[in-house]
This record gives structure tokens, C-alpha cells and sequence, in this order.
């Protein structure tokens, strides 16, 4: 099976991708993207899942059963690198989204298992980092980390310039039952600037029974099982890309490859001479 998928054309509803935990073949993450146009509405049952909906671009306004958010939204791209507004939704709660502009809508999914209320996830509640040095920067939105309340979720966006690499040093979180990894299934929404370009994803595993490289394009999707999964951005067009990651516990732990470890060093990068 392969580890991509590509970008559709609107559906009825406006829905671009989707990604179940039976069609990834694994057991916690889902992920959809969808393409509302203004003034369109779009029903949403968590079931047995909890939700963090991401503004992804665009206007909106939220109603759950216990709650409603109007008028949230700013960023009418993700390029414009300001955190977007988010909302989380409990499991077992039915979600209606109004677009009062055209939106672009991210739907993550994970078990759900408490009895947290529905609550926005406004910019000033992002954590925002930047990571690296060299080629090797990014910057980092704290949308649902590990240490803010959900059942299952971690949600993240980053920006990766062009001809910079980014989730590098490699790094891997596939390991259950380990003092320096957690399991945790990820899904890698990508989106670029312009919109044409694309990068090159990566997964792999140590003994290399998974080893599958990839050209993700605007809108695509990068399911990530297990491995190493480095990207790298293509000269003339900066990547953004979405983060879903869940698993058995909720904490983001991760082991380098040992190989490429030294990027995180002070010889990185190397001087000349």
C-alpha cells in the first residue's frame, strides 16, 4: 500500500482527503481536508473519536452541542505564518461548520475517551518555536501538544523554507513499550507556496523493510505507519504541512537516527577550511 495520497477534486460536500484508521491500516489516526465555499455548512459526528478542527485558511463559525464559536478565523493562507484558530471536539458530540469565507478545513481524529468539554484553540493559546539552525530551520505551531488536555490527539503545523529540510535529523516514534519512544501513528498534510511545487518525504525503518520515498504535492497526504520520516523542500517553493500523531499514550517521545544525529551538534553545519 502505498504511503501517499494524492489530492482529490471537491466531493459533493467539499471534502479533498480522507484518511481512516482502515485505510491506513493502523489503529488511531484519522485525518480529513476539506474545500468549503462561503456560506456552506458541514455536519460532523465525533462517534467514538475526539476532534481538533483546524482553520487551516478562512473564516468560520463552530456549533457543537454544549457550544458555539462564531466568527473565528484570521489567516486567509497558511503562508501568511500567524497561528490559526483551532476547535477542539469531545467524542460522542455532533459539530456543524459554517465557512463565512471559502475555507480550507482540517478534521483530525483520534480516540476519544474522557469527558473533556469542547473548547476554541485560539492563536494566543499556540505554542510558537523555532527549530534548527542551517539548513535545517523551521518554524513550529503548538496547536494540541502533549501538555494540553485531549484524550489522544497531538496536532502541529510547520513551516519549512525552500531548500531546507525539515523532520530531520531523522527521527522515529514507533516503539511501544520503550523508556525512550512512543508509539504514534502521523499523518503529514502538506501545502505549498506557490502552489505547484512539491517535496520529497521519506519513510523508513533501520533494517529498511520499509523504505518508500515520495514527491508530496499541494493538498497530498504522507501517512507515516512507522520509521524515519525526513522531509525535504525543493528550491523555489516553502512547505507547510499539518501534523496528526496519536497512539496508546499521549506523549511525544522520539530516538535519532544514530547516522544523522550529528546535524543536532555544534559541527553542524561545518566550517569551511
Amino acid at each position: 500500500m502505498s504511503l501517499l495520497s494524492k489530492a482529490q477534486r471537491p466531493d459533493a460536500q467539499g471534502r479533498i482527503q480522507q484518511i481512516t484508521p482502515e485505510s491506513a491500516n493502523w489503529r488511531y489516526v484519522g485525518f480529513e481536508a476539506w474545500q468549503l465555499k462561503k456560506g456552506q455548512t458541514l455536519q460532523l459526528e465525533s462517534g467514538s473519536q475526539e476532534l481538533c478542527l483546524v482553520l487551516v485558511a478562512g473564516l468560520a463559525s463552530v456549533k457543537t452541542r454544549d457550544a458555539e464559536f462564531p466568527d473565528i478565523g484570521r489567516r486567509m493562507s497558511p503562508f501568511e505564518r500567524t497561528p490559526p484558530y483551532s476547535v477542539y471536539v469531545p467524542h460522542n458530540d455532533r459539530v456543524e461548520v459554517r465557512a463565512d469565507s471559502d475555507l480550507e478545513l482540517a478534521v483530525c481524529r483520534a480516540p476519544g475517551k474522557g469527558n473533556l468539554p469542547a473548547r476554541l484553540i485560539a492563536p494566543g493559546d499556540v505554542g510558537v518555536e523555532r527549530r534548527g539552525k542551517g539548513r535545517n530551520k523551521r518554524l513550529v505551531h503548538n496547536i494540541l501538544p502533549d501538555d494540553q488536555p485531549a484524550d489522544s490527539l497531538l496536532v502541529v503545523e510547520v513551516y519549512t523554507d525552500e531548500g531546507d529540510t525539515s523532520s530531520y535529523p531523522s527521527h522515529k516514534h514507533d516503539r511501544e513499550d520503550s523508556e525512550t519512544e512512543t508509539y504514534l501513528e502521523e499523518t503529514y498534510y502538506h501545502r505549498f507556496n506557490p502552489e505547484q511545487g512539491f517535496a520529497m518525504q521519506r519513510v523508513y525503518t533501520d533494517d529498511r523493510s520499509l523504505d518508500e520515498c515520495m514527491a508530496a504535492y499541494n493538498h497530498d497526504v504522507v501517512m507515516v505507519p512507522r520509521g524515519y520520516h525526513p522531509v525535504a523542500t525543493i528550491a523555489g517553493y516553502d512547505n507547510y504541512y499539518l501534523n496528526v500523531m496519536a497512539g496508546p499514550v499521549r506523549l511525544w517521545k522520539f530516538s535519532w537516527e544514530k547516522d544523522h544525529a550529528w546535524v543536532n551538534s555544534e559541527d553542524y553545519p561545518r566550517k569551511e577550511g
